[in-house]
């Protein structure tokens, strides 16, 4: 397995989509490519495939797991279409819209917009959002895949305190732009974050209030797994997001805004690996299951058994 510099790697929940969704995605994005796939004997939800790909440099992890959850649009991907890198940059954002859409839900039409020439929100097939934008070439620089927030519901109102919160926790940090609902828009809280964007470990984020009426909330489907080096790393990130007790899991928690992270130690990317054994692979699954916070010094043993 190829290492990358993420720190921060989306972790897509499926029922039993997983490898189909990963070749799906890394056929319709550019600089594209499954990197490994494990299958995790034994489980809660059966034998789970785990799958490793990257769609235009940006690193993803999805998991076969069970009917459990299901993707909704609090958490989106937004794609940047740079016309001063890419030279045909609106007929590739045509191009990858019109995948996207074959059996999706449009959100928002593919449409020019005030802060776009050309943007639009799509659900696709397997209920995951995506929102594709051509971008301004004047405005800094921004990763081509960045995932958006959505605070909905009682969260609403709370982008702009979670973004300084994330700013806070993490390393190589640092705000982006910002900007907020004016008073004459209707359906729309004054003063809430109508786009805002971050850096933590030198990743992109977006942070965004609606106070529409949403039938959904931030939920387990669309995690994010933050590697860490140390055992120290991982126990410093776990008292700073945990925040719901009864989430700890597996090395999973949620944070004060229902935010689902996974604390886990860059070294299991290699136990998990095809350069490990199926034995092993199934010591550190069966390790992993029995613990809360991931220690780091268990995992080593039961790997090498």
């Amino acid at each position: 397995m190829i290492e990358t510099n993420q720190n921060i790697v989306p972790h897509l929940w499926f029922d039993k989509e997983a490898n189909e969704a990963a070749d799906f995605y890394a056929s319709i994005f550019p600089e594209s490519r499954i990197r490994n796939v494990t299958t995790l004997q034994e489980t809660p939800s059966g034998n789970s495939d785990l799958v490793s790909f990257e769609l235009w440099g940006q690193e993803f992890m999805a998991i076969n797991a069970g009917p459990y959850f299901k993707f909704n649009p609090s958490v989106s991907f937004m794609v940047h279409f740079d016309p001063s890198q890419e030279k045909d940059a609106s007929n590739m954002l045509d191009k990858v819209w019109n995948k996207l859409s074959k059996g999706g839900t449009v959100l928002m039409p593919l449409d020019k917009y005030p802060f776009s020439e050309k943007y639009g929100w799509i659900q696709d097939k397997y209920g995951l959002s995506w929102q594709l934008i051509l971008t301004n070439p004047e405005v800094e620089k921004r990763s081509k895949v960045v995932p958006s927030f959505m605070f909905v519901n009682d969260q609403c109102g709370r982008a702009e305190e979670a973004m300084h919160f994330y700013l806070s926790v993490f390393k190589n940090s640092k705000q982006g732009s910002i900007a907020r609902y004016p008073q004459s828009m209707e359906s729309a809280k004054e003063d809430t974050i109508m786009y805002s964007d971050f850096m933590i470990e030198n990743q992109w984020f977006i942070a965004m209030d609606s106070s529409k009426d949403h039938k959904f909330n931030f939920i387990e489907a669309i995690s994010f797994m933050v590697k860490c080096d140390t055992q120290d790393e991982i126990d410093y990130y776990w008292e700073k997001l945990s925040a719901v007790p009864e989430s700890e899991q597996c090395g999973w928690l949620k944070d004060k805004y229902g935010m689902s992270w996974q604390i886990v130690p860059r070294e299991k990317d290699e136990m998990m690996s095809d350069n490990s054994t199926q034995e092993q692979i199934a010591r550190v699954t069966q390790a992993t299951l029995k613990m809360k916070k991931l220690n780091l010094k268990e995992l080593q043993k039961a790997y090498k058994g």
